[in-house]
């Protein structure tokens, strides 16, 4: 059996963490394939500025760098925040892939412009900065937000009848007026509402988690890793920098 870890940067409790689960269909896991769902054991709480993204890195790599040691087939990091994706594809052999390289890779190969769809402006800069540093500035068409926290407990739980509907709206217009013809959602946390999105839309919609566990996925069964020359390994592993950090939810 090839386990997958899932990592979650934020911690969250356990039921967010099965909410989180819930967005990969059984349908689309291998029967050799099996998948573990953690989050990071200490750090940031919405990603809203650098110094959140920074602590996640932190805490995602803490969270994957021994996985290979533990039998893990795969990484797959569960947030459009990439976290701690470089620094854990040096750190291991095994494949690493998160959503935002992931579901812009694929939205590249199914359309010619996308953009992304999400909660709110505080986000805005995870999207350009993936969309830059995999060379695909060009392809993203726009960002556009409804201007809702996200809510990394209940997602978007009770919340369904104005989100879908401001989605779709600001979805509309980025095809519409910014010439977008694949649409990625913006967070794993808004996961619940593909279904809705992709219903109403004529373009393709990403959800991403499942984009980059799909494409995980694939590499383990195809035997495929990253490129050690692209992202060497360190000359000295230290792991246990961040062991003697609490564990613990924000505020």
């Amino acid at each position: 059996m090839n386990k997958i870890l899932n990592i979650v940067p934020v911690p969250v409790p356990d039921e967010a963490l099965a909410a989180f689960a819930a967005q990969i269909p059984d349908d689309v896991v291998h029967p050799g394939v099996e998948n573990v769902f953690v989050s990071a054991r200490a750090g940031g709480s919405t990603l809203d500025s650098a110094y959140e993204t920074t602590l996640a890195d932190a805490f995602v790599l803490d969270a994957g760098c021994r996985a290979q040691e533990e039998g893990y087939a795969a990484v797959c990091v569960n947030s459009m925040s990439d976290s701690a994706l470089a620094a854990l594809r040096s750190r291991l052999d095994i494949p690493v892939v998160a959503p935002s390289q992931a579901s812009m890779l694929v939205a590249a190969l199914l359309g010619k412009q996308f953009s992304v769809i999400t909660m709110w402006p505080e986000w805005h800069d995870l999207y350009h900065k993936a969309a830059r540093e995999h060379g695909l500035t060009s392809k993203l068409a726009s960002v556009r937000d409804i201007g809702v926290p996200p809510n990394t407990a209940e997602l978007l739980a009770g919340k369904e009848d104005f989100v879908f509907g401001a989605l779709e709206e600001q979805a509309r217009a980025a095809i519409d007026e910014d010439g977008a013809d694949v649409i990625i959602l913006g967070s794993t946390t808004m996961h619940q509402s593909h279904a809705y999105l992709s219903e109403h839309l004529e373009v393709p919609v990403l959800n991403p988690g499942v984009i980059a566990f799909q494409l995980c996925q694939m590499l383990v069964l195809g035997d495929l890793s990253h490129s050690k020359k692209a992202y060497p390994s360190p000359a000295f592993v230290q792991d246990d920098l961040l062991s003697a950090v609490p564990a613990g939810l924000p505020g």
